[in-house]
């Protein structure tokens, strides 16, 4: 019974690794949904680079930061034949696989902010960097209970810092790890006139965008129901706060948004995002309104984003990621307590205190990381290789190639005919 029980965990947390190695193709299809159409390949290959540096560099680096534990042993240690502490079955080994599709997000949130004129390879460094030590920091001292972090929180607040599936651990640091690489690149090309009025720029393809939400919102049953990691410990409180937090969002952007789709799809990840951290804790109305806060804010942040501030963060990682995110770590406190319907077991003191400290964490790093290869690489495309778009500058294939060639074909026909001039007719 025990090897069963051991399996079917391997099982379940492989399932949700699964699932959220699934939503970096909704990350990936949300850019190519709203970048410009000489920027859609670019998104499509950063995606899925960052992910493999992701993966490569949380192995060898950012797993050790953030739980004290090596890989660099053998394999029947591995798998948990020599009593050396990892789990039977290669337990461990799953429990890796899905962390790290939760640490290749922040890469992936990033992506979003910086699309159509960041370099690619100084962002594939960026990539190794964060999820090799900036992130596997701030996750060690959450969930990791390393760095005494957690100690210090439940003895000052009298509970520890909650964050079940990680809307501060995740989203917060990796929009504000966001927020630092948009301030570091500057706006695009032609996006503001010297007036400061908005020059717009809407979508080029809605049902991409629309696929992408979509993508993301069924993956994120498995980020966050099986981030309880075992099988025993499932809940299905947590599957149902999800999905009354995202549908919160839905309605909310809908109407905040004026019925813009792009603002609707987003919602939807909005209230996701805000419901990571209390999903396991929050009643389901309370689950709502997190989601419908969110929603809103998301919308009401992006427009003050775009139009006032003349941030040109593009797909609103900030607004989505790092203050829905950070939002969700405050709403934690305020309807997981009991008063309010919840399970109880966390402190609004604590809650505030490490939200901001995550969001403080992923500026602070996103500063120094993207700032000192501004210095010693630079991280932004020529003004001529934006211009020509990232597809063609970086490589050397747009998304439609088949255009580009008939464009060329009937630029080539008119010229011939132009130089023969017109025929006399008879």
């Amino acid at each position: 019974m025990e090897t069963t029980k051991t399996g079917v965990d391997v099982l379940f947390v492989l399932l949700g690794a699964a699932m959220v190695l699934a939503m970096h193709a909704g990350f990936a299809f949300l850019e190519v949904g709203t970048v410009r159409k000489k920027n859609q390949v670019n998104a499509l290959v950063k995606i899925i680079s960052d992910f493999a540096i992701s993966t490569i560099a949380y192995f060898f680096v950012g797993y050790s930061v953030a739980y004290g534990t090596s890989f660099l042993v053998g394999a029947d240690v591995l798998v948990g034949k020599s009593g050396s502490g990892f789990g039977p079955q290669g337990y461990d080994l799953v429990k890796f696989f899905f962390l790290a599709t939760f640490a290749a997000a922040i890469p992936a949130i990033v992506s979003g902010g910086i699309a159509e004129r960041a370099k690619f390879n100084t962002q594939l460094m960026a990539t190794a960097i964060l999820v090799g030590l900036v992130y596997p920091v701030f996750e060690g001292m959450v969930w990791g209970t390393r760095f005494g972090f957690q100690d210090m929180m439940k003895a000052t607040f009298g509970q520890p810092f909650h964050d079940f599936a990680g809307s501060v651990v995740v989203h917060a640091v990796g929009g504000w790890i966001g927020l630092a690489a948009v301030l570091m690149l500057g706006a695009r090309l032609g996006r503001y006139r010297q007036s400061g009025k908005l020059v717009a720029v809407p979508p080029s393809n809605i049902p991409f965008l629309a696929l992408g939400a979509w993508i993301l919102s069924v993956g994120w049953f498995g980020f966050n129901v099986m981030s309880a990691q075992t099988i025993a410990d499932i809940s299905g409180l947590v599957a149902l706060n999800s999905l009354m937090a995202m549908v919160g969002g839905i309605v909310a952007a809908l109407v905040v948004g004026r019925n813009d789709p792009g603002f609707v799809h987003n919602g939807a990840l909005a209230g996701l995002v805000a419901v990571c951290a209390g999903s396991d804790v929050m009643h389901p109305i309370g689950a709502l309104a997190t989601g419908v806060v969110a929603g809103a804010a998301f919308v009401w942040l992006f427009n003050l984003c775009q139009n006032k501030w003349r941030l040109d963060d593009v797909l609103g990682v900030w607004a989505l990621h790092g203050m829905c995110g950070f939002m969700g770590g405050i709403a934690c406190g305020i309807f997981g307590q009991q008063a309010l319907g919840g399970l109880g077991g966390v402190s609004l003191m604590s809650q505030v205190v490490g939200t901001v400290t995550g969001a403080a964490f992923g500026l602070a790093g996103g500063l120094v990381v993207y700032g000192g290869l501004k210095m010693v690489f630079g991280i932004r495309l020529t003004d001529e290789q934006e211009f020509a778009g990232a597809d063609l500058s970086i490589h050397q294939i747009g998304a439609y190639p088949e255009e580009a060639t008939t464009m060329h074909d009937d630029g080539l026909a008119m010229s011939v005919h132009a130089a023969n001039g017109p025929k006399k007719v008879a």
